[in-house]
């Protein structure tokens, strides 16, 4: 069963201890418009998937993250957010990884799971049915010795 979350309205999503985004909703557009961003164009072809998902999340982010609270700069003063910023948060192993499960986990698991076969139905009558046609009678042969 698919939940639907109606709401339109950014949520907060701790990141890291001490670390916050907040983001609007990821909805198909906003997911289809990630994928036509310019900087997916400057990829590789035979990039890493790893580097892919690098790319599709920040554009992503930088499409959705509003605000944030713990980012700061060299000397601890408060970042504005900014497409450079978020780019650079999301270059941090950990937060790139707790924006992957927090943020787009949810929606790339509905995205696959759209991939997936239907279960077997349950009951006496489930599984696969048997197509085998028995094979015809073979001809006896002569013991061998």
């Amino acid at each position: 069963m698919i939940r639907l979350n109606l709401t339109t309205e950014p949520r907060w999503i701790d990141l890291l201890p001490g670390l916050m985004v907040r983001v609007a909703p990821i909805t198909t557009s906003i997911m289809a418009a990630a994928r036509s961003d310019v900087s997916l164009d400057s990829l590789d072809l035979d990039a890493p998937k790893e580097v892919l998902a690098v790319a599709m999340a920040q554009a992503v982010a930088r499409m959705v993250i509003t605000e944030w609270s713990g980012v700061g700069d060299a000397e601890g003063i408060d970042l504005p957010v900014t497409p450079e910023g978020i780019d650079a948060l999301l270059n941090i192993w950990p937060v790139f990884e707790a924006f992957q499960e927090k943020a787009l986990g949810p929606h790339l698991v509905l995205d696959a799971e759209k991939n997936a076969s239907a279960p077997s139905p349950n009951g006496i009558s489930a599984g696969a049915t048997d197509i085998a046609t028995p094979a015809p009678d073979a001809a006896p042969t002569a013991p061998r010795g």
